[in-house]
């Protein structure tokens, strides 16, 4: 049977996990094993990450309209519910970012509400 050498492949395939953990700390962006067992754990972060980073942000909006809503004198969940009663359908990132550019605009939306 002939010899197989398998070098090239090999050599490959670690250099594909090192690069995959370029700047993580210590040994872990140049040892391979340790590079390896850095990226198992990153990999399940990083999809749990990504969940995550929308109920961080969902909260930030909601936080955001609520000091913006109490400066025009209404709770946060009272402008929410009475959004609901007069079918005024803008989500909260773009009632956030009005509170936060537009001013006039979110105050002018809080009146309409408010009547």
């Amino acid at each position: 049977m002939a010899r197989v050498k398998r070098g090239k492949i090999a050599h490959k395939k670690r250099e594909r996990v090192l690069k995959q953990a370029k700047g993580f700390r210590w040994g872990r962006k140049s040892k391979e094993r340790a590079a390896k067992e850095a990226l198992l754990h990153a990999w399940t972060h990083q999809f749990r990450g990504r969940k995550e980073k929308k109920r961080v942000f969902r909260a930030l909006w909601n936080t955001q309209v609520n000091a913006a809503a109490r400066q025009e004198g209404i709770k946060y969940s009272e402008f929410i519910n009475a959004l609901k009663k007069k079918g005024v359908v803008i989500d909260r990132k773009i009632l956030s970012q009005l509170a936060k550019e537009n001013p006039e605009t979110f105050k002018k939306i809080v009146e309409f509400v408010k009547e």
